[in-house]
């Protein structure tokens, strides 16, 4: 790497892959892209590395690349986070610290610094979303309304098992059994750079998920539509092609997806909410239906309990508003009148 080769050790003290090893006198604009190519690169995911490459070249370079590793510090960081969150948003602050503090801990495990400063500095803080599901009778009016859509089985995924869009269009057929009514989370699919394609699911959490019967029926008269249309376009239909797929047997776009469950929504006369909406709405349904948040979690695929306790807190209140109705209807039963 070019811009690295004035900081690297000289020949002998190369490693066997012949990889520039850095110095503690490496400025970040040296660090960071070594850091993305030998430390991101090969172990994250596309997407991670596209957010990280973002940050890196839109804020870290340009407001810290001068400064060295060892003398990088805790009031430099803080500035650094006060400068993005005046210029964009304290949520991508958040982000391009959370990047930092990353990056430098890989240089602590390189031992080119000895403590990491990024770590120091308390991120800003964000303000959570207001999230508002669809109730019950507006996801039954919307499932209505697609009943004819071309993506209605994969609306019916989406709202009833809580399936994040990627995950949709990633699915094959050999991922679902519909005799034993269960599905494997096993891929997603994205466009990065002008290309779809296949990887782990988010948080590289495969999981299986048992599936309610209303999904049965919607996948099986999708499977018998989709043989049709092969079968007139010449395309071999097979168990390891893609559910949701174009005429030519290719995966659908992401992002047609989203705009037939928006164009659906607002032909209906609904409010119109992200795709993603659906999915918080399936949590909103398993928590007032009583499911316990650990199984929430793993249905959903959350990486932590934490992120499922945080986005439906206001489902928690709510039912636990409830708990304490029914022992106020219960105790006052027998509680002699006052």
């Amino acid at each position: 790497m070019a811009p690295y080769a004035a900081a690297i050790r000289a020949a002998p003290e190369l490693s066997l892959a012949s990889i520039p090893t850095p110095t503690r006198s490496a400025k970040l604009s040296e660090w960071l892209p070594y850091w993305l190519e030998h430390y991101v690169q090969p172990r994250r995911k596309l997407s991670t590395y596209d957010k990280y490459e973002a940050h890196v070249r839109l804020y870290l370079i340009p407001m810290l690349g001068t400064k060295r590793l060892e003398t990088l510090s805790v009031a430099d960081v803080r500035r650094f986070i006060t400068r993005v969150q005046a210029a964009q948003t304290p949520a991508t602050a958040k982000e391009s610290h959370r990047v930092l503090r990353t990056a430098l801990t890989a240089a602590v495990r390189e031992e080119l610094i000895t403590r990491n400063v990024a770590s120091l500095v308390e991120p800003p803080r964000v303000k959570q979303r207001e999230i508002s599901p669809w109730s019950l009778k507006e996801t039954l009016s919307f499932l209505e309304a697609a009943r004819r859509d071309p993506l209605y089985a994969a609306f019916v995924l989406a709202i009833c098992m809580g399936l994040r869009r990627d995950e949709l269009v990633g699915l094959r057929w050999s991922d679902v059994d519909l005799d034993n009514r269960v599905l494997h989370v096993r891929h997603q699919t994205q466009r990065r750079r002008g290309t779809l394609y296949d990887d782990d699911p988010k948080s590289r959490r495969r999981r299986v998920v048992p599936m309610p019967a209303l999904c049965v029926a919607p996948l099986r008269w999708h499977r018998l539509r989709q043989r049709e249309t092969f079968a007139a376009t010449g395309v071999a239909w097979s168990d390891g092609g893609y559910i949701f797929a174009t005429r030519n047997g290719r995966p659908v776009e992401p992002r047609n997806v989203y705009r037939s469950f928006t164009r659906v929504a607002a032909d209906a006369g609904l409010r119109v909410v992200r795709l993603h909406d659906a999915r918080h709405g399936c949590a909103t349904l398993l928590t007032a239906a009583g499911v316990a948040p650990r199984v929430i979690m793993e249905i959903l695929g959350h990486s932590q309990i934490s992120i499922t306790m945080d986005v439906y807190t206001h489902v928690v209140h709510d039912t636990q508003r409830e708990a304490i109705s029914h022992m106020d209807r219960l105790l006052k039963r027998r509680l002699p009148a006052t």
